[in-house]
């Protein structure tokens, strides 16, 4: 099967204002206090500040772009992440709902602006300017998330050229392509290399301290790298299992508690990376 039939290329878009401004006149009155040149530095004042509502929608931003990564590999320099078919529904199905969710904190933030404004101009004092807060319906504007999905481009090039270019163009493009699938395995590799990492340091002395998410995560990872296999590699599959069965599956109270299963479970950890670091070297 073709790449072009096992993958597809998705762009995660967010805008979202920061709600603050360059403040000249305060930038200069500092550099003259200092004795120093007006370019020497800036002074940039919150529009909103002590604001719960727009720290609560950068946030989830935060949440999303991370799941966006979690559940794509890199393929161009831009932010285009490559997204195996296979995965393309939960993905999407799990994105529309932090969508939904987002949206709800702007709907939050944009109904408690007015308030948010009126309490600006008692916090700022002689800083608050009305006319650098842009209206309700400016400020809904200024708020957008979705996902752009396209197909990974093949090499039937329909253009009127010589013979000779379209093939140095199918060339590079082959080349880029092959690059780009290189990269987004040796992404995948390394993703889970350096949880089993992360692990076996966690494990091999029992005075360390760790969560429930370092388990919690790595059982995550095995869940979507089991979709995410764009090259069908079969030691990175067999690799994802064993991690999953010797390590994802296992209770952290139980790792900290049985010292003798602690010990076991470090011993596999690096077992397992040393057989990575073959693969990977390869």
């Amino acid at each position: 099967m073709k790449l072009d039939e096992r993958a597809l290329l998705v762009q995660l878009n967010v805008s979202q204002p920061t709600m603050s401004k360059r403040d000249k006149k305060v930038s200069e009155q500092v550099a003259m206090t200092n004795n120093a040149i007006t370019t020497a530095g800036t002074y940039h004042k919150s529009l909103l500040p002590n604001n719960e509502y727009l720290g609560n929608v950068h946030k989830y931003t935060t949440l999303v772009r991370q799941f966006f990564y979690q559940n794509t590999l890199p393929w161009l320099s831009d932010g285009t992440m490559i997204l195996p078919t296979e995965n393309y529904m939960p993905f999407m199905e799990r994105f529309n709902e932090m969508k939904v969710e987002w949206f709800r904190l702007v709907d939050t933030f944009i109904n408690q602006y007015p308030q948010l404004q009126l309490n600006a101009q008692r916090d700022l004092g002689s800083l608050y300017n009305p006319d650098e807060y842009p209206t309700e319906y400016e400020l809904k504007l200024k708020f957008g998330m979705d996902m752009t999905v396209l197909p990974i481009p093949s090499d039937d090039f329909r253009v009127d050229i010589a013979s000779s270019e379209l093939e140095n163009i199918r060339k590079q493009v082959g080349e880029k392509v092959e690059s780009s699938i290189e990269n987004a395995m040796r992404e995948a590799w390394q993703r889970l290399y350096d949880k089993v990492k992360h692990i076996a340091d966690k494990l091999s002395d029992n005075k360390n301290i760790f969560r429930d998410t370092m388990i919690d995560n790595l059982k995550e990872l095995c869940d979507v790298l089991k979709r995410m296999n764009i090259t069908n590699d079969v030691n990175l599959e067999n690799i994802r299992q064993q991690v999953d069965t010797k390590l994802a599956n296992n209770n952290p109270e139980s790792l900290r508690l049985d010292l003798d299963l602690r010990r076991q479970k470090a011993i596999e950890s690096r077992e397992i990376l040393k057989q990575m670091e073959e693969y990977m070297n390869d």
